[in-house]
Formats: C-alpha cells, sequence, structure tokens
C-alpha cells in the first residue's frame, strides 16, 4: 500500500533527530560517548526514591496511579511555586520540559510566523518549531553589546518588511544547549526590551539553570517581566529524566491556552511520579541530591576542559561553560564534521555535529560535547582517542 498520501503536510516538516538516530545504533556503553545529554546515573538517588515512591503509595493510595488534573496535581504545582517564588496560578506541569517547548509553539505559532533563536539553538526545539512550519531566524551572540542588539533588531526589521510576524523568542539563557555559554544580566535586560518593543513573547527553557558550578547566579528572564516571558523547567537533570516532568511559569491567560491544548495531548502528566517528585522536592532530599550533582559535574567539567588543553591540535577551540552539561568546539572554517563523523563512530568516539543546531545550518566546523555521562576515565580515554583523530585529519 502506499500511504504517502495519507500523511498531513506537516510531516514533510519532520526531521529525524542526529543524536536519537545515534542512539539507535550504537550501545552507549560500548563506545566514547560525548554525543547524549543523558546525566550521569550516580546521580540518581535509588535508595532515597526507593523510600519516596514507598512513602507516596502510603499517603496517597490509590490516587497515586488515578488520573488527575490536567494542570497537575496540587502538590507538586505548590512546591514548584514555592521554590520559584511564584503564585501557584502561574505553574503549569508538563510531561517534560520537551513538552513544554512543544505546546507552547503549538498555541502561539501559525505556519509561517516567525521564532528567533540563538545560532546555535537546542535541537529538539528546533524540531518543534519546524514540526509547526514556523520561520526560524537563528541569530548569532555577539559579546559588544549594542552589536547584539543591532543584529535582532536587522532581523526583526526583515521581518516586518516581508509582512510577517514575530511571535517569540526562543532562549536558553543558562548554560546553553549546545554552547554551554550563558546570557549576562545586561543581554536579558536587552533581549526583555526588545521582546517589549516589538511585542512579542519570550520562551525562556532552564534546564540546566540550577547546574552551576561557578560564577554567580543570573536573574532569570522571566522576573524581567513575567507577563511576557515563559519560563520552562524540567526534572531531568535535576532528578532523573526517566520521570517525564517538567513545568511552565507563564500568565494565567497563556496557561490556560496551554492547558487546554494538552488536554488533547496527555489528559495530564504521570500522576505517580508527580507525588513522587512533591514529596522529594518539599522534603528536602532534592537539594541534597543537587549538591551531589554539582559537585560530580563540576569534577567531569574541569577534567574535559584541562583534557583538551593538554590534548587538542592547535586550531581548534572551545567554550568555558560554568555550568550546564555540554561545551562547544570549534575547528577549522574547513573542517566538516558531519563528514568526520563516520570515522570518529567507526574509531569509537561519538559526539554531535554543530551544523545540527544551526538553524540555517551554518556551524559545519563545530561539534557539541557533552561530560556528565561518561566516567572520568573514559572521558579521558574519549579525548585522547577524538584529539587523535583530529590530529590526523587537520593537520
Amino acid at each position: 500500500m502506499d500511504y504517502s498520501e495519507m500523511f498531513s503536510e506537516d510531516v514533510g516538516s519532520f526531521f529525524r533527530s542526529p543524536v536519537r538516530e545515534i542512539f539507535k545504533k550504537v550501545d552507549l556503553n560500548a563506545i566514547y560517548s560525548f554525543a547524549g545529554g543523558y546525566p550521569s546515573a550516580e546521580t540518581f538517588p535509588l535508595e532515597e526514591i526507593r523510600k519516596t515512591m514507598s512513602e507516596v503509595i502510603d499517603k496517597y493510595a490509590g490516587r497515586a496511579f488515578q488520573y488527575g488534573a490536567t494542570q497537575g496535581v496540587p502538590e507538586l504545582r505548590q512546591a514548584v511555586a514555592e521554590r520559584y517564588g511564584v503564585p501557584v496560578e502561574r505553574v503549569q506541569i508538563t510531561s517534560s520540559s520537551q513538552q513544554g517547548i512543544d505546546v507552547c509553539t503549538r498555541v502561539l505559532i501559525n505556519p509561517g510566523d516567525v521564532i528567533l533563536t540563538s545560532n546555535p539553538s537546542y535541537l529538539g526545539a528546533i524540531q518543534s518549531f519546524k514540526s509547526y512550519r514556523a520561520d526560524i531566524r537563528g541569530i548569532a551572540h555577539d559579546e559588544d553589546l549594542e552589536a547584539f542588539r543591532q543584529s535582532y533588531e536587522a532581523v526583526i526589521a526583515d521581518v516586518k518588511a516581508e509582512g510577517k510576524i514575530v511571535k517569540f523568542l526562543y532562549m536558553i539563557p543558562d548554560f546553553q544547549n549546545p554552547s554551554g555559554e550563558s546570557l549576562t544580566i545586561e543581554e536579558r535586560q536587552m533581549l526583555v526590551a526588545l521582546a517589549q518593543k516589538h511585542n512579542f513573547l519570550i520562551v525562556e527553557d532552564s534546564p540546566y539553570r540550577e547546574l552551576r558550578y561557578e560564577g554567580d547566579h543570573v536573574p532569570t528572564m522571566y522576573s524581567l517581566d513575567p507577563d511576557r516571558v515563559i519560563h520552562l523547567g524540567s526534572f531531568s537533570k535535576i532528578f532523573a529524566p526517566g520521570f517525564r516532568l517538567g513545568w511552565a511559569i507563564a500568565h494565567p491567560e497563556i496557561l490556560d491556552k496551554i492547558y487546554v491544548c494538552k488536554q488533547s495531548l496527555d489528559l495530564c502528566p504521570p500522576i505517580f511520579d508527580q507525588y513522587v517528585a512533591a514529596e522529594f522536592l518539599s522534603s528536602g532530599r532534592l537539594d541534597e541530591n543537587l549538591k551531589h550533582s554539582i559537585e560530580l559535574y563540576k569534577g567531569k567539567r574541569d577534567l574535559l576542559l584541562s583534557l583538551l588543553e593538554e590534548h587538542m591540535p592547535e586550531g581548534v577551540r572551545w567554550t568555558h561553560p560554568e555550568g550546564g552539561l555540554f561545551l562547544f568546539l570549534t575547528m577549522p572554517e574547513d573542517f566538516d564534521a558531519v563528514r568526520f563523523y563516520d570515522k570518529s563512530l567507526d574509531a569509537g568516539v561519538a559526539y554531535v555535529a554543530g551544523e545540527f543546531f544551526h538553524p540555517d545550518r551554518a556551524g559545519k566546523n563545530t561539534m557539541r560535547l557533552n561530560f556528565s555521562f561518561m566516567s572520568p576515565e573514559r572521558i579521558a580515554e574519549g579525548v585522547k582517542l577524538l584529539s587523535k583523530l583530529l590530529k590526523d585529519e587537520i593537520l
């Protein structure tokens, strides 16, 4: 049977995640994988989770396994609201922060509407935006604040000249995926001011915000304009990704549309998982475990940076993230990280080519490295092997 005429027009906008394709082809434990964004299994507090699950069953009995409110169970919404200092009516629990990105796009975007984002940007967000046939405009970071502002103004002017609408700016301001870089308070203020001036929203994606290893915390973009910014968070990087829980903090009028949208998607986030997360959060166990995670990841980040300094060939540069799970490598201009990938994987090293994170498919000479998943010993062996492969290719 020929199914080609059965599919919707949206299907033509879907594209496969190169990260997920890697996971289909290889056993991550059998290679040196810098590819995924997997947290370390060492950060999963198994005994505490087992204890908390028993407490949830004792406390909630059958309620823990029943359908629940689309907004999320009150206990978890209240715990998130208290942690981030917002009214509970501004909290919507989502089935992962990826769903938060998707429902924001679904309720805000018509085909052809413009989404502004960084260049590079998170691959999963780009996938979602394309699936709704958005027009994605990526803007490269510039350390000169005025030049950075002018880059945005120029793109916005082009959009208006084309008769299109900028609906929202998507940004990961803390330890960005893929670059690991963060926005300064001045850059956040500038972007919020642009949104106010040109009347668009901001989707602030913050799954890594609490994984800071050095430097001072910077206020969220949401705190600068709570009625214009939708703040997305996740338990995946600070607790366990298998729970598939996140949250959206926004104006109640926006959350109402997300609430109705979610009714047609999953009815409600996983109820048992929500109660476990609520107990874990309100008991202080999350913060205790987060200290361990930060210490572990800081050591891995420091190790990776020192190994890159020691082994990488001339002409290779990389970012120095203050937190998060990633850093970004830039090779000489004529290097092609997509073409080089098969050679690297055949030798036993996986990464993600930076081109996939660029809406305009630039960044051919870049790659993203993750430092959270592997053990320190395997990080060291993997960097040495990758460095050797790059030396053979570049020099």
